[in-house]
């Protein structure tokens, strides 16, 4: 436990105490409803709700203290910590509250647009497979070995991530891969983690709504890197993990103070991936380096499997793991659900459930799909609402390009008209279509789904893309159950009943 006055001296600015200052904390929460005997309550101000509005609730639930920028009228049992910006302190006192677990475990860092989630995946598995204890943080869960918690966030608030660090060091957890989204780097979320190898995946168009321009999209990306080597960090042995390949590494590398290791297909780098075979359900390709010789057989298929498999192989090698055990782990290693899934339901063609959400990922699991040599592609895509609405035509154009029969269809709309996304969708798919191609456009993705079975011939391949691993949809007027494989499976099952 710390004492507000504890906590209020890590902060690097401005604040006031009005209370008693030796008042013990038992723990954070910006959530009035997980408040608890002994909590401090943060008051932070929402896009809809304003936290300052639950501190009296907080109170009455247990809080003895709330962190806000202005005087409450709560009970004078309640010590109000008042600072000019909430986000600032937090980044100051919730690390040190929960004594820096991000310094004390091996942290490895993901970011890029796409393979975040496989690529901390294949690394967590390596270092299990050599006898390590993991936590994983990102977009699908929290893993602590074998136990899993729901997260919210790709990187959760400062608030959530220590917490969920301090139970990882608590549980014995030697490293930690976690993916890093430019939000959490441009928001500071990661404040207080000393990161020990970091990997750049890939920078392609999306959270344009977020950062504006690809210049600060990249920026944001780039402060993972720089933070290897500042003047903070108490760990040694700091490793970058780059994709040479990819046209922004360049911005990468320049932040690199530290070791680097770049990897590759098309360009000579320290680990580079030459004589692929890429299959329906699995690959092979030979890694070739400096440090390593090695023919890999691996039991997921996709070009960018090998890139994300290559950027684990680097991260793997950062951390000391030899080459004999990296070569035995993915072997073993499978496909992280909604990732170029196969679904698999006893019918002639292929159905495929991926996560591609971006211009540049459906991209790539359209031509992922292609290099299968199948009869037919069919995609079933849409964009989510409440998103940078550029990418929309651009992601119909690129369906039309290398999809034969482009659907499209509802994402997770959120806030906005489902029909109004779809229509800014298929105007990209118009330009692109090809002379007699066909597509269709159905709002609603459990017909879509439906449509693509019913449409599918033997030898043809369905990607289902957007949504992956999730199994809720996003309404205006609320979030329901929907699992893209779940709807894949009743289709071709109705499909046999009506043969």
């Amino acid at each position: 436990m710390k004492t507000v006055e504890q906590l209020c001296k890590q902060i690097k600015g401005i604040y006031n105490i009005d209370g008693n200052a030796k008042t013990e904390i038992t723990g954070i929460s910006s959530d009035s409803r997980n408040i608890e005997q002994g909590y401090l309550f943060i008051c932070l101000a929402g896009v809809h709700v304003d936290g300052a509005a639950f501190a009296e609730q907080a109170v009455e639930k247990g809080a003895v203290a709330v962190l806000t920028t202005k005087h409450l009228d709560l009970p004078s049992s309640a010590v109000q910590i008042m600072v000019p910006e909430i986000h600032h302190a937090l980044e100051d006192m919730v690390p040190y509250f929960y004594d820096y677990p991000g310094k004390k475990m091996r942290m490895i860092g993901v970011t890029g647009t796409n393979g975040k989630t496989t690529t901390t995946h294949i690394i967590a598995h390596i270092l299990r497979a050599a006898g390590y204890h993991v936590g994983v943080l990102g977009t699908i869960h929290c893993l602590m070995d074998d136990e899993e918690l729901p997260i919210h966030n790709t990187t959760p608030d400062v608030v959530e991530l220590q917490h969920f660090l301090s139970l990882m060091y608590e549980k014995g957890m030697t490293h930690v891969v976690m993916e890093v989204s430019s939000h959490a780097l441009a928001l500071n979320r990661v404040a207080g983690i000393e990161y020990d190898t970091a990997v750049f995946t890939n920078l392609t168009q999306d959270h344009l709504d977020f950062h504006k321009t690809m210049e600060n999209y990249v920026a944001a990306k780039a402060k993972l890197f720089q933070s290897l080597t500042t003047g903070e960090n108490v760990k040694e042995n700091k490793t970058a993990i780059v994709n040479i390949d990819d046209p922004w590494s360049k911005d990468i590398l320049k932040a690199c103070q530290c070791k680097v290791l770049t990897y590759g297909v098309e360009k000579e780098a320290d680990l580079k991936g030459s004589n692929l075979k890429v299959e329906l359900k699995q690959s092979s390709f030979d890694v070739v380096g400096p440090f390593v010789n090695v023919h890999l057989h691996m039991n997921i298929t996709g070009l960018f499997n090998v890139y994300n498999t290559l950027a684990a192989i680097g991260a793997a090698h950062a951390e000391g793991i030899d080459e004999q055990t990296i070569d035995k782990a993915i072997q073993s290693f499978h496909a992280v659900p909604g990732r170029f899934e196969l679904v698999e339901a006893g019918q002639d063609f292929a159905i495929v459930v991926d996560y591609s959400h971006t211009p540049d990922s459906l991209e790539k699991a359209l031509t992922t799909a292609r290099a299968m040599n199948p009869k037919r592609i069919l995609a079933v895509f849409g964009c989510g609402g409440d998103r940078d609405k550029t990418k929309r035509p651009i992601m119909g154009h690129i369906a039309a390009q290398y999809a034969d029969i482009p659907i499209v269809t509802s994402d997770n709309p959120r806030s906005e008209d489902p029909d109004t996304i779809v229509a800014e969708v298929e105007a990209g798919v118009k330009k692109g279509l090809k002379q007699g191609q066909h597509h269709e456009v159905i709002t609603d993705r459990r017909t879509a789904i439906r449509r693509a079975v019913e449409l599918a011939q033997t030898g043809d391949i369905i990607v289902i893309a957007g949504k992956g691993h999730e199994t809720y949809q996003i309404l205006k007027d609320g979030t329901i159950h929907f699992d893209d494989r779940e709807e894949a499976r009743k289709a071709v099952d109705a499909l046999k009943k009506n043969a």
